[in-house]
């Protein structure tokens, strides 16, 4: 039914492990083959491309639904219908950042510093094009396909880079001065597609493990027995998404709770749960939360 086009390169590995969590996995002859399937009814084909591509193929009707950045989307202009954002990288779950960043040592403080015919390497010409117009700013755009930190001096003046950290912008010497664009990964489709009644309830159905998936990484299940007398302190210590679950144990003075908390929260929720009484603690992952 569906024509789904997902992510090569470096949102290829952390993709294709989101697909499998939620029970989509993505099978392939080969780490290289661009052509793969899914064991689901909804899905047809599966082809992964670079995602500088995807949008465009997607507003084309090439594909029903693919995954992308908003960053290929905007610099694009591609007309594709987006179903929200899958809040997951290659390294964190923050989003991408474009930014506009000079060499260490520039006098250049904010954007509207440029002077005129200034070098700009970037693999978004088109973005940066228009952000700098924005601000007054005449620039030579140069394309890059690659290594743009490397550009200055010798290349360029400045550049536009996606970064998550700033890491490896630092470590080139560079400053950042402007984002030009937040960016998360989203699932769009192709506009007719999704006005198809019974496409667009396969997408969401989809949309709906894949968010499902993204949400229970960030929980954990906590089990634990507690005796009566300290049942009300060990709940008021427990942050979870709603009332914890609480069962009378069977022949014994206590009670069995289970709740659903943050998983970050996790390594000094189970001391503080021991020491108001709490025993018999169990952390386990969870699959999806579908709310």
């Amino acid at each position: 039914m569906l024509r789904l086009v997902l992510p090569k390169g470096s949102l290829e590995r952390a993709t294709l492990d989101l697909f499998e969590a939620a029970d989509l996995a993505v099978i392939r002859s080969s780490d290289v083959d661009y052509r793969a399937s899914v064991d689901d009814p909804r899905v047809s084909e599966v082809r992964i491309l670079r995602p500088q591509e995807i949008p465009e193929y997607v507003a084309e009707g090439l594909f029903d639904l693919g995954i992308t950045g908003r960053d290929w989307i905007e610099e694009t202009a591609s007309d594709v219908t987006s179903l929200g954002q899958l809040r997951y990288s290659k390294a964190t779950t923050r989003p991408i950042r474009l930014v506009l960043a000079v060499a260490g040592d520039s006098p250049v403080r904010e954007v509207r510093d440029l002077p005129a015919g200034t070098r700009v390497s970037t693999e978004y010409p088109s973005l940066t094009r228009r952000f700098l117009h924005d601000h007054g700013v005449e620039a030579e755009i140069r394309l890059s396909y690659g290594a743009t930190e490397a550009k200055i001096p010798e290349v360029a003046d400045a550049v536009v880079e996606i970064t998550e950290t700033g890491r490896a912008l630092r470590a080139a010497g560079l400053r950042i001065i402007a984002t030009v664009l937040e960016s998360y990964t989203e699932l769009v489709a192709n506009p007719k597609s999704f006005a198809d009644d019974t496409k667009r309830h396969a997408m969401q159905q989809l949309k709906t493990l894949l968010d499902g998936t993204l949400i229970a990484r960030q929980r954990v299940l906590v089990k634990l027995n507690v005796v009566e007398a300290a049942l009300d302190a060990v709940i008021e210590l427990l942050p979870a998404m709603k009332s914890p679950t609480v069962s009378k144990l069977f022949r014994e003075d206590g009670y069995a709770v289970e709740a659903v908390v943050p998983k970050h929260t996790i390594n000094t929720l189970i001391p503080a749960l021991k020491d108001h009484g709490a025993t018999d603690i169990i952390e386990l992952p969870i699959a999806k939360i579908v709310p």
